[in-house]
């Protein structure tokens, strides 16, 4: 489904990823673990088109995105949820619904994928009415996920989707991206820094250290390799 080779990107003078490739399957869910700063994030946003690539290329379906603009992007099917959320405080849930599937004219499916986000988090559709800004960490996430959703993503991007959530949260969270993996057949791409967390629901795993793929494999090979077990599971 997508495939990204030799990919350089970053800000002004920092380059923050170097010469990266991957691939990701249909119906997979594939997460890239690193450190602080390792460039886990510039990938999401050189895929979304955010971070232009300065050089090397993206493959989605087989057709060339480096060079697309963001909303061409999102309309070819990719949705990223951001680091930090990054909702509409100042609208209502259901407005923040409305503005994901923006893109969208087929009014019968866009009222069933409503549904759908609202079956997921109970918690909006009685929300539903109220400003984004004034939820919590947890339920900020739930609907950041929910926006994306509405655009009926062919990859869904999520970075740091555990990031300052309460234990039980975070459980849930991982929990619903393996339900929207399998109910919808949505491919996912995960940066992580809760390791063990993204290795346990991954199919595959790739580790990203100083701007560069280190190492690859199956998620459970990777939860029993011994230095990914000394650097990231705290083992």
């Amino acid at each position: 489904m997508l495939k990204i080779e030799n990919i350089q990107a970053g800000y002004g003078n920092i380059i923050a990823i170097k010469n990266v490739s991957l691939e990701i399957n249909e119906g997979e869910i594939i997460t890239l673990i690193g450190a602080n700063g390792a460039g886990k994030s510039t990938t999401l946003m050189t895929i979304s088109g955010v971070v232009a690539a300065r050089s090397g290329h993206i493959f989605f379906r087989n057709e060339p995105i480096e060079k697309k603009s963001s909303d061409d992007i999102v309309k070819l099917g990719i949705c990223q949820v951001p680091e930090g959320r990054h909702i509409f405080p100042q609208l209502t849930v259901q407005e923040n619904l409305d503005m994901g599937a923006f893109l969208r004219k087929d009014t019968a499916e866009i009222k069933k994928d409503l549904e759908y986000v609202f079956d997921l988090f109970p918690i909006l559709a009685a929300r539903k009415n109220q400003d984004g800004g004034t939820l919590s960490g947890g339920e900020q996430q739930m609907l950041a996920m929910s926006r994306a959703l509405m655009a009926r993503p062919q990859l869904l991007l999520l970075d740091e989707p555990s990031m300052g959530l309460a234990p039980l949260v975070i459980k849930q969270i991982f929990e619903i991206i393996k339900q929207i993996n399998k109910e919808n057949n949505t491919t996912i791409f995960l940066v992580e820094q809760n390791a063990n967390q993204a290795l346990h629901i991954a199919d595959r795993a790739y580790v990203l250290e100083n701007g560069e793929i280190t190492l690859s494999g199956s998620a459970a090979d990777l939860l029993k390799n011994s230095d990914i077990q000394k650097a990231y599971l705290g083992i």
